[in-house]
């Protein structure tokens, strides 16, 4: 997993509420377990006007105009502003994957869904949990200002903004401290295991000696 520090870009605004997890990658695409490849289909039913399969050449589908990740203003977006209960509806993996594989390293909303936000850990991606009036300044920050880029630090915990918003911003937000250290050490959950390998392989070779008939 790549380590996570401190990103400078552009934030896509998603004004919506409860955004499900079959809005964020539609079921038909889970037919694959791998970890990549589903970014072109994120947002799919709201990204194109068509319906999408798996497949299909996008190249070639009707964009919507209208949808916010399709404005050329937002092209290149690694940050997310989200509503309330972002992540919300089954617990597919398959989401944060898709935000991952389109560039997608930080998502920023007054709340979320429990298992999404776990996995978005698990997968590279910081959830930043801010009140909701912060939420509001951030919206009404980046889509008056074309361009505008938002500054995330990690290691401060803290959102900045550069001089392209026109404006001073500073916030602080909060993380457990075992999920920092994870994304900043860019360990998943088998990164964590192997930590440990000595200790793992040391049990084993004692194991041998007490019980050798199960070896």
């Amino acid at each position: 997993m790549e380590k996570f520090t401190k990103i400078t870009a552009i934030t896509v605004p998603l004004d919506r509420l409860n955004v499900d997890t079959d809005a964020i990658i539609p079921k038909q695409f889970l037919k694959s377990i791998k970890r990549s490849g589903f970014g072109p289909n994120l947002f799919d039913e709201w990204r194109y006007l068509d319906h999408g399969e798996p497949g299909m050449d996008n190249s070639r589908r009707a964009v919507n105009p209208d949808f916010v990740l399709n404005k050329p203003r937002y092209a290149g977006a690694q940050i997310l502003l989200a509503r309330d209960n972002f992540g919300c509806g089954s617990s597919r993996e398959h989401a944060p994957w898709a935000l991952e594989d389109f560039g997608i390293r930080v998502i920023i909303a007054p709340s979320f869904a429990d298992i999404f936000y776990n996995n978005c850990f698990k997968n590279g991606i910081l959830p930043i949990i801010l009140a909701e009036s912060t939420v509001d300044q951030l919206f009404q920050a980046v889509e008056a200002k074309e361009g505008a880029q938002l500054t995330v630090d990690l290691q401060q915990k803290k959102i900045l903004s550069d001089d392209s918003l026109g404006e001073k911003i500073e916030i602080s937000f909060e993380l457990d401290q075992f999920r920092r250290h994870c994304l900043l050490e860019g360990l998943d959950e088998i990164a964590l295991t192997l930590e440990h390998s000595d200790d793992i392989s040391a049990y084993e070779n004692k194991q041998k000696e007490i019980t050798p008939w199960l070896f």
